[in-house]
């Protein structure tokens, strides 16, 4: 889709703060963070619905999640990772993986925009 901001994202056409990438899964900080290091897992792959995916993808993305939640938790130090899927924001599958300290703390509406700067600091304490 043409329109798509993550097939945009995916083919390197808008440059976000990723902290992984493979042939399939581009994984990069969300512009509107419900907390720093608040992350999208985006198939390359243009699906609307995540129950769309065929077996293979959907395990694929869940294992992709796992591996870049852990990261976030080495990293960022939050008692947990949150798991959010939804599919309405950006009409393109996406995992939000969030990091947290309470429950209840995953709520799209406590999001806020973050500078080019914020995402790119939480983006080099991840990597790092």
């Amino acid at each position: 889709m043409k329109d798509c901001i993550f097939c945009k994202i995916t083919k390197g056409e808008i440059k976000p703060e990723v902290i992984g990438e493979d042939d399939f899964f581009v994984a990069f900080l969300d512009a509107n963070p419900i907390a720093p290091g608040h992350t999208l897992v985006v198939p390359k792959k243009h699906t609307s619905y995540i129950f769309e995916l065929e077996d293979k993808e959907y395990s694929d993305l869940m294992l992709v999640s796992k591996k870049i939640a852990k990261t976030l938790k080495d990293k960022l130090n939050p008692k947990r990772v949150g798991i959010l899927v939804e599919g309405f924001g950006v009409d393109h599958v996406h995992v939000h993986l969030v990091p947290i300290n309470v429950g209840g703390a995953i709520c799209l509406q406590y999001s806020k925009h973050a500078s080019g700067d914020e995402l790119k600091k939480v983006a080099d304490k991840i990597l790092k």
